[in-house]
């Protein structure tokens, strides 16, 4: 009764009973801060399970964001260690279709040109980035409540870093080249139940 009960109130509160959040722990230039994304399991199945293992496995931890412009987005998921990155890079999933937009505050996978090519790498959208949705990224998230004033603190880094640098050398290069980006320190998935 009593789990019955929770999952209704979840429902009421507009929240399926699979979703989950994840809470980021993140050093910005502010500081140390924190933003929680919620996850719809709904919106892209394979995409939100897909970045809940990355999370689970710690992927997350101790990365960078390395690609930031102010008008359309703030992108990471790059590993700060080489070979755990090398280890993902080739584990792709398959594209899905796009259910929600890519407005503000939603997370999405990047991925190239190429069909079923997303990996690790996410962005959340700045602005209203609807342009996307005919191109096949798939929002599966959205940052809670004021977290977006924590996302806009992140370091202005531009498209700066090198992405193949980033991959063959990983925080290494960054903390040389680049001490001032913002940090992931920790991203620990909540459930709900």
């Amino acid at each position: 009764m009593m789990r019955t009960t929770f999952i209704g109130a979840l429902l009421v509160l507009g929240v399926a009973a699979a979703d989950f959040r994840v809470k980021f722990d993140v050093k910005t230039t502010a500081g140390d801060e924190s933003f929680t994304v919620l996850v719809h399991e709904d919106w892209a199945p394979i995409g939100a399970a897909r970045f809940k293992e990355l999370v689970q496995s710690g992927f997350y931890d101790d990365t960078r964001f390395f690609r930031v412009i102010p008008s359309f987005m703030v992108q990471f998921g790059l590993s700060g260690n080489p070979e755990i990155g090398a280890e993902w890079r080739s584990k792709t999933i398959m594209d899905e279709p796009v259910k929600e937009s890519n407005k503000p505050g939603y997370i999405t996978f990047a991925k190239t040109g190429a069909p079923n090519s997303r990996t690790t790498q996410l962005f959340i959208n700045y602005v209203d980035n609807r342009r996307l949705d005919s191109m096949g990224f798939a929002p599966f998230g959205e940052v809670e409540g004021d977290g977006m004033t924590v996302v806009k603190k992140i370091y202005n880094c531009g498209e700066k870093p090198s992405q193949g640098t980033i991959q063959s050398s990983g925080n290494a290069y960054l903390d040389k080249s680049f001490p001032e980006l913002s940090q992931i320190v920790k991203a620990t998935v909540v459930e709900f139940a």
